[in-house]
Order: structure tokens, then sequence, then C-alpha cells
């Protein structure tokens, strides 16, 4: 990687074609008979699958199918433009059944009904636009009373609402599941008629519903906020949790045009989230870095030391229970906000004291870090279901604690850990002894388990 550079590098994991799909993988294990139809069964275990395994890292008949379909999607389209992956979410056959766009219908007079406005919401207020109106550094503009410029209105709701209409499944026929890897398609009879509009823009009573949806996806892909709300979340998940207005306004700049004239280009967007400044350079202070999500460390843990599915059945299984298992679980948050907000500040806190963002810790709690610690504890030592580590170059180094507890910080922490932190857990370490097998292992595990408990691997700066 330093021979090729960090950009040198990305292009070459943007390159790298998408490994089998969580979709075909589910057929092979034989999930599409009918006995899965009404359950997510594969789904955890082809997630763990890929989130474990693969090279490329970076109620409703057939469930489960419709979740891997969905990823599918997701890692086919992550490295093209945001206007195509907008597209594909929103015609997503599970992402029309979670927020109710399958079967939205036109509005009907004698009965009362209206459109359903879930996915309307959802897709402004969380998709694309946010709720306020915002400069190209990510700060919310302001009306002459100081306050935020609401980026649409209830009216603005309803009318889009309308428009989403008409859309159904691919299939007349549920008892295969194939139809849930295909995008939903237009039936016009339950269209809304007459004129409609997107935001500002009018779409004329003569549009079908596809054309029309395009209006919306162009109107919404290519709204001012778009680069600055999705800039700012992708540099918090992927870098740090409070970035400055200057590191959002060059992501936002780049989202707006990649240096070719193109807007969205999500390659580009990505690069420079990593590449900038302030994710390359180890700053300190309270605004600096991120804490890792429950899965990342669980993910992080077993990639670095070669997860093993004999069967290829990875049968990590739910991992939401806090008591119990991680606290989280792919594809499994709570709610459609996801585990955690962009813009939540940890309250009686140091953080909170200064207003600083840090969505992680949401989910962090008495429950979940005793959880993690327990759940941890178990794996390193026993797997997770099926799925087993390797740890024979730690192993070799056992009889050395502290050369032990070296290698194990630079490849999980990348040498984030205090020379104190590291000393104070090589100390622990040789307190075990290691005149056996058994007890090398013990010292391994121990020290994995350790690093991964210490406040300094788990704040990723």
């Amino acid at each position: 990687m330093k021979a090729k550079g960090y950009s040198g590098w990305l292009d070459e994991q943007f390159a790298v074609p998408v490994s089998s799909p969580h979709f075909d993988w589910m057929l092979v294990k034989g999930f599409a008979d009918v006995t899965y139809k009404s359950n997510f069964s594969g789904v955890d275990n082809t997630l763990w699958r890929k989130f474990l395994s693969s090279p490329d890292s970076l109620p409703v008949a057939w469930r489960g199918f419709a979740v891997a379909a969905y990823v599918d999607m997701l890692e086919q389209r992550a490295f093209g433009t945001y206007r195509e992956l907008l597209e594909g979410v929103s015609l997503s056959c599970a992402m029309g059944v979670y927020l109710n766009m399958r079967g939205n219908t036109k509005e009907d007079a004698a009965t009362g009904r209206v459109p359903d406005e879930n996915y309307v919401r959802e897709v402004m207020q969380l998709l694309t636009i946010g709720l306020y109106e915002l400069g190209i550094n990510g700060a919310p503009l302001l009306d002459a009373q100081g306050k935020p410029k609401e980026s649409y209105t209830q009216t603005n709701i309803t009318d889009l609402a309308r428009v989403l209409t008409g859309w159904e499944f691919d299939t007349v026929n549920l008892t295969e599941s194939s139809f849930m890897r295909e995008p939903m398609q237009h039936l016009a009879s339950r269209f809304s008629t007459g004129a409609k509009k997107v935001l500002n823009v009018d779409i004329p009573a003569s549009s079908t519903g596809p054309a029309a949806l395009k209006t919306v996806l162009d109107t919404l892909a290519n709204h001012v906020n778009v680069g600055p709300f999705i800039g700012r979340q992708l540099i918090q998940r992927l870098v740090c949790s409070n970035p400055s207005p200057a590191y959002v306004q060059r992501v936002a700049t780049v989202f707006n045009n990649n240096g070719q004239g193109q807007r969205g280009d999500l390659k580009a967007v990505i690069k420079a989230v990593l590449v900038d400044d302030e994710a390359r350079q180890s700053g300190s202070g309270l605004a600096t870095g991120r804490l890792r999500e429950l899965v990342q460390r669980f993910v992080q843990w077993e990639r670095t030391y070669g997860p093993i599915s004999a069967l290829d059945n990875w049968t990590v299984g739910n991992t939401t229970n806090p008591a119990t298992r991680l606290g989280q679980s792919p594809l499994r948050s709570p709610s459609v906000f996801n585990f955690f907000r962009p813009g939540y500040v940890p309250p009686n806190s140091l953080l909170g004291s200064n207003n600083i963002t840090a969505p992680e810790f949401q989910l962090c709690n008495e429950s979940t870090v005793a959880g993690y610690l327990n759940d941890m504890q178990t794996v390193i030592a026993s797997g997770a279901g099926d799925v087993k580590s390797n740890y024979t170059a730690e192993l070799a180094l056992a009889a050395d604690a502290a050369a032990l507890v070296d290698r194990i910080v630079l490849l999980l922490s990348a040498n984030g850990l205090s020379a104190a932190t590291s000393t104070v857990i090589a100390t622990a370490v040789a307190s075990i002894s290691a005149s056996t097998d058994a007890g090398k292992l013990n010292r391994v595990q121990a020290a994995i388990l350790l690093v991964m408990a210490s406040p300094e691997y788990l704040v990723h700066k």
C-alpha cells in the first residue's frame, strides 16, 4: 500500500469486482425452499459471510431474499453515482416493503384514502436533503429570526406522496423468490391523476409514473443540500464523528463536481473523504476520531485473524441482544433512523457540554459495554458459531508478552495505544503462565481482549 499511495490503493479497491452475491449464495444454500418463505433464514449467514471473508469489503414473502437483493444492489452501485444509487434504493422491493412505497396507490375521495407518505418523508429527510437548508460547509442556513430554514413543508410531502404512487413487485407469482432482485414495476391504474409537484418543480398531468419518478430523483439528487448532507455523514462513518465545516465543504465540493463536470461521483467523494488532510492527521482533543461501532469491532477482529467457516455456513447469527451479544447486528436497526442519528450529542458528558456530535455513543450504555466484552471474550476463545480464527502468528510470540501485545496493538489499532496502556496490558498478559500450549493460547486470547477493551482502541483516530 505504501508504494501505491492512498489514492492508488483506493483506485485498486474500487476496481475489485463484487464477489458472490448474497442472493445467489442463499439460492445455492437452499433457502429458496418454501419452508423459508416467511422468515429471514439465511440473511444473517450471508451478511456475516461477506463482512468477514469477502475481498470486496468496502412481513412479506421471501423477506430474506428481499434483504439479500437489497444489499447486493447497494454493493453493485456503491461506487457509481449518487443518482444511480438513489434510484436503486427507491425501486428496491425491500425498500418498497419497508417504507410502504410498494402498493402505494392514488387517493380516493369517496373513502378518504390518501397516498402513503412514509417513503416520501424518509427519502427527503434521511437519504437526500435533510430537514434544514444547508450551506456547502454543512451549516444550517438561518431565517430572519435566527432559526434554521426548513428544507420542505408538509405540503411538499403531500404533493410528493401523490407522485410516488403505483409501484408494485414485478411478479404475479409469489411462490418463487427471483422477483425480489428486480426493481419494482409501475401500474398506471394506481397512479394519481392530475398535475403534481416535487418541491418547486412541476410534473404535468400527462407524465407517466416512471417519468414522474425520474423528475423526482433528478430534482432531489441535484438539490444543493445533498453534497454537504451526505458528505458529512460519509465523513462521520469513515473518519470522524465531528468533522470541521471546512472538511465538509471540501467533500461537498467534490460531490458537486468531481473535477470532470460530474456530480455525485461516489468514488471521487469517498476518496475525498479518506485522503483529506484532516483524515490523515493524527490529531488530539475531543473532536478527533469516532467511537468504533460494535459490529465494526467484531468484524475487524475476525478479519484480522483469518475467519474460517468450514462448511461456508457463517452461522454467527443475530448479535442484537445487548446482554449476551454485541448489542448491534447488520440491518437490524430498531428504527428507520438507523442505530444512531448523525446529529447525536451525548448528554451529561464532556462531549455534550461542548456540543460535539458523536453518533455511535447513542449505542453506548452499561448493557452494551458489558455485553460487548462478554461476547468478545467468548468468541475470541471459541469462535462465533461455525466461524473460527487463526492465532498461529500470535502463538509464536506468546512467550514474549511485550512482543505479543505490540503485534496485536499494531494489527488492531495501527499502534494507536499509548505506551503506558500497552505496558499495563503486557504486564497483565505476562502474569499468565506460558509453560504449556494452553497457557500460550490463554495469553493470546487475553491480550486480544484487553486491547479491544481499551478506550484507546474503542475510539478510532
